[in-house]
């Protein structure tokens, strides 16, 4: 890589010495340690689904009572999405975080010892703020620290871990329930973010580009730039990011609605809320919707495992391609696909073998998961440093509510009586808008905030 030439004393951009250097291992910590943030964000999501049978077992429960605590935490992080960001964008990114962590695993710690149902759904809601907090600002931190030649490979990349968290929690609950009880999946999922906790408060730093924009110092950039290429660093007088020239407001919501983002900003919502509305419905009843239409309880469960799994294969392809092609045409792409192919399930289910219906679902997941993954990368591509942390964070917490449609919508459409193909080949309506949502974004609001 050419280093850029600065002379001592003169001012350093921050991004543009960041893209001129090889990857470090400051660099690649961040990488890891924002990875393990969401890795256990994705432990913690999943945990009361696996804690389910044998909790209700034990208190002498039904499911249905279960119902509003398995809500709790959805409804918790879209608060703790909503409210984290403006607190990001104004005190730091690593504040946040570490609060973030310690939240979700104190009161997921709390949760294991919870005595009966309205306890435990208090301390699941406030689980959920610590979780929405976490992942959104994990992404904000990463996207600030990376080259724009790799950036939405590795933001995507670092979202595997979500899905590999919820992937783990099934495995390691296998194993830890019937030895240990219920509880100890939720010790796990609370001592392990409390330890977490500890290792960002040594070994994260701060992001460099929110320190010029806040104006915290030289010798305070100067520091945290310092592991990445000491020699340029200690010869700059100052530091700058681009987007300081266009945007003069610090109010975070000035910036994200002002004439410049607030269009971007109306399209990234749209986008992701039809994106999830596509993910939860066939999150939360692909499997059912399965077994109504003659699947066996093994072969549901399966293929709904293979639609989660399907974005983990896709999301460092997605990545990658948006650093080498027009990412909202990438990602638009990949919506198209999600409707077509769920509309392909829709129609094949009876007609093919359950070895090609299993395939279609896979596609199927890695289309719109592979999309979703991309989404908050767009985000923090688009929106400057001053208003970033929010803009991602915000768009994250608005789509929460295309989740809950989407679930609602399921148990809706199955209560008026549709079948398993009719309600498929609705997914057709949220994908169109999700694929005219990002792709209109692209023409109108296309500039990233470099």
């Amino acid at each position: 890589m050419n280093t850029p030439q600065t002379a001592v004393g003169q001012c350093l951009d921050v991004q543009a010495f960041i893209n001129a250097q090889p990857l470090s291992r400051y660099q690649w910590r961040v990488v890891i340690l924002c990875f393990l943030i969401v890795f256990l964000d994705g432990l913690d999501t999943a945990a009361m689904g696996f804690i389910a049978p044998a909790l209700s077992q034990e208190w002498g429960i039904d499911r249905a009572s279960l119902g509003p605590v398995m809500s709790a935490a959805l409804i918790g992080m879209v608060f703790g999405a909503l409210g984290s960001g403006p607190l990001a964008d104004r005190f730091g990114r690593k504040g946040v975080l570490v609060g973030a962590v310690l939240v979700f695993g104190g009161f997921s710690l709390a949760s294991a010892y919870a005595g009966n149902v309205d306890q435990l759904l208090v301390l699941r809601f406030l689980t959920g703020l610590g979780l929405g907090a976490g992942m959104p600002n994990a992404t904000t931190l990463l996207s600030e620290y990376t080259p724009e030649r790799l950036k939405s490979l590795l933001v995507t990349s670092m979202f595997c871990g979500f899905n590999l968290g919820m992937a783990a929690g099934g495995f390691v609950s296998a194993k830890l329930i019937p030895a240990y009880g219920w509880h100890s999946l939720l010790v796990l999922g609370g001592v392990l973010p409390l330890l977490l906790a500890v290792v960002l408060l040594l070994w994260l730093p701060e992001s460099a580009r929110f320190l010029v924009v806040r104006n915290r110092g030289s010798d305070a950039v100067r520091r945290t730039l310092a592991p990445i290429a000491p020699t340029v660093v200690a010869q700059a007088g100052s530091f700058s990011v681009p987007e300081q020239k266009v945007v003069a407001s610090r109010n975070v919501f000035a910036v994200i609605f002002s004439g410049r983002y607030g269009p971007g900003t109306a399209l990234l919502w749209l986008t992701y809320f039809m994106g999830l509305v596509i993910v939860y419905l066939l999150t939360s009843w692909l499997p059912t919707l399965l077994r109504d239409s003659g699947a066996s309880m093994e072969q549901a469960a399966f293929i709904g495992a293979l639609f989660q799994f399907g974005g983990v294969l896709s999301a460092v392809a997605v990545g990658w391609a948006m650093d080498r092609f027009n990412p909202h045409k990438v990602i638009g792409l990949f919506y198209l696909m999600a409707g077509v192919f769920a509309y392909a399930v829709g129609q094949s289910l009876g007609n093919i073998t359950i070895t090609v219906l299993a395939i279609l679902v896979l596609i199927a997941g890695m289309c719109v998961n592979g999309a979703q993954s991309a989404m908050p990368s767009l985000a923090a591509r688009f929106y400057p440093t001053q208003g970033r942390a929010t803009g991602v964070s915000w768009m994250l917490g608005i789509g929460r509510f295309g989740a809950i449609l989407g679930a609602w919508s399921g148990a809706t459409l199955l209560g008026l009586g549709w079948t398993f193909e009719q309600v498929l080949t609705a997914l057709l309506v949220p994908a169109a808008l999700a694929t005219v949502g990002v792709i209109i974004k692209g023409l109108v609001s296309h500039a990233d905030a470099t």
